[in-house]
């Protein structure tokens, strides 16, 4: 998105100033038990960490007091975001100074609120423990990674953040930005002939790497292993076919949106901007978001000496797959937006 002058905004009613101020209270109370944890294992406790757990090893201390700091740091990032949301100067920020923020918090806790309830009523029919996929044990399988409470306090905490930042964002976007999104694809304007064509060619990429994407997923979930590291093919549990399940929604949210966005075909264009507008957001940030995390995770861990637990080729390309399609919706998104605000 450009930086644009909006319309003035309505000043705030009393209720809606109330609501501002509830959901800010909730983020920032949501903050609080993840911020916790994390402060009182960089200052070298083991609270929630069992005996056997190997975050208790000498092994790889710099490399998880680095993660600790900066997922700290991430979640203080949000409280700052919550101000940045309600407060007036929030709105005299760049665009990309609220947007980029709110675009990689999207992607990071949409499917944190699909996966949690989903695998909490996984572990409620099934036992199947929460943590899943192999996240909540070592290598062996044998001892605890984390205990189990601090998956349910850490997931609880960031469901909470999800719902009060989606709340103060969807007031946030409306104030500002409203004016961008209003009408229905049927009443856009034309592009200029080299922008449609440049948006069409990232569509249509973003949309081909969604379909990739898409091919090993579904064979996953058909009972596949290709390209699964051996310790995911023995994990394979409700939780694992819950979060493979959401990466494909995601995948299909981010190829139709953009592709809305780019071609607005004729039986669909009764669509909202908002709705294609939002399918291309949520969908392209939760694919990189995570994408980016796990190649991260991957980096910081030295990609896992145990071969049954390195990444494998085919997950590199899927998660780096996932950041350029992340990268392509967005540069749809930003162009078109861009137009809608250089036209008035």
């Amino acid at each position: 998105m450009t930086t644009t002058t909006a319309p003035a905004a309505p000043p705030p009613t009393g209720d809606r100033h109330r609501t501002k101020a509830w959901l800010r209270a909730l983020a920032i109370a949501a903050c609080v038990p993840y911020l916790s944890l994390k402060i009182a294992w960089l200052s070298g406790s083991h609270l929630g960490i069992p005996e056997g757990s190997e975050l208790r090893e000498p092994e790889g201390e710099n490399t998880l007091f680095a993660a600790n700091a900066l997922t700290a740091c991430m979640d203080a990032g949000v409280i700052l975001l919550v101000f940045a949301l309600t407060r007036p100067w929030g709105r005299r920020l760049p665009a990309w100074l609220v947007a980029g923020p709110l675009w990689v918090a999207t992607g990071l806790l949409a499917p944190i609120v699909i996966g949690f309830p989903a695998g909490a009523l996984a572990d409620v029919f099934t036992d199947t423990p929460l943590t899943g996929s192999g996240e909540g044990t070592d290598g062996s399988g044998d001892e605890a990674f984390l205990a189990p409470w601090v998956f349910t306090v850490v997931y609880s905490g960031f469901g909470l953040q999800a719902v009060a930042l989606g709340g103060l964002f969807a007031l946030y976007v409306r104030d500002r930005w409203g004016h961008l999104l209003t009408g229905r694809l049927a009443a856009l304007p034309a592009s200029p002939t080299a922008a449609r064509r440049t948006t069409a060619v990232a569509a249509v990429a973003a949309a081909l790497l969604c379909a990739a994407g898409l091919v090993p997923r579904l064979l996953w979930l058909a009972g596949g292993t290709a390209g699964l590291t051996a310790r995911r093919v023995d994990d394979r549990d409700a939780v694992f076919h819950i979060t493979t399940s959401a990466d494909v929604l995601f995948l299909l949210a981010a190829a139709s949106g953009v592709l809305l966005l780019a071609f607005r075909p004729r039986r669909w264009s009764r669509v909202r901007l908002s709705t294609a507008a939002a399918l291309t957001w949520t969908g392209g940030a939760a694919l990189a978001a995570w994408g980016g995390w796990l190649l991260l995770a991957t980096a910081l861990s030295g990609n896992a000496p145990d071969p049954d637990t390195r990444l494998t080729p085919l997950l590199g390309l899927l998660y780096a797959g996932q950041m350029l399609i992340g990268t392509l919706t967005v540069a749809v998104g930003a162009r078109l937006f861009a137009e809608r605000a250089s036209t008035g």
